[in-house]
């Protein structure tokens, strides 16, 4: 675990340099950042859309088919890993990794001690000798959407449709506020020099 903790490198941590050392470009974090707004956004609009045109139940449709469409399509373009992970998983396919994991329970940590009025952003670089593999993780706090499906209290027929198609699923009993999970991108490893 003090392996993983010496990788991680948070947004708002100074960089500390050696003389002579070139500045880090972070170039791949402003990218990471778009990549993880437009899955949110898009995700919203979808879901929001789909709610307001069909209900409840026709929102699981865009969770379990549209939003691994929509991260497939940004990975693709992208040449990153972009998808959504948390603590208590939906869809076992978005189980978090260690580092994940841990970064996750940070951000709990920080949601539950109160507002927090700016996003909750992790960047982090994992060094493999001359290369590189890049990560960012943004929070998703659990609003007012989110309640419909994974609150504490859902409607029976949803709830059934749910246990259909999600038989391993973990992510309800959330409250507004709460972390509901986050979205990561995963930089392939590569050279130390920015991703393009």
């Amino acid at each position: 675990m003090k392996r993983i903790a010496a990788a991680l490198l948070l947004v708002l941590s100074p960089i500390t340099l050696t003389a002579g050392e070139p500045a880090p470009d972070t170039a791949w974090v402003d990218q990471s950042r778009q990549l993880a707004m437009q899955l949110g956004g898009q995700l919203k609009g979808e879901l929001t859309k789909a709610i307001a045109e069909g209900g409840p139940m026709a929102a699981i449709n865009v969770c379990y088919l549209r939003a691994p469409e929509i991260a497939a399509q940004l990975s693709q373009s992208s040449g990153a890993r972009v998808g959504r992970t948390a603590l208590r998983v939906r869809n076992p396919s978005n189980a978090p990794d260690d580092l994940e994991r841990t970064v996750l329970e940070q951000f709990a940590a920080d949601l539950g001690s109160g507002p927090i009025d700016r996003p909750l952003e992790a960047v982090f670089e994992i060094r493999r000798g001359d290369a590189v593999e890049r990560r960012y993780m943004r929070a998703i706090p659990t609003d007012a959407l989110c309640l419909t499906c994974h609150g504490k209290t859902i409607a029976p027929e949803l709830a059934a449709a749910i246990a259909r198609d999600y038989p391993k699923d973990q992510a309800i009993g959330f409250e507004q506020g709460q972390l509901r999970g986050a979205f990561s991108v995963v930089w392939p490893a590569g050279p130390l020099n920015p991703v393009p």
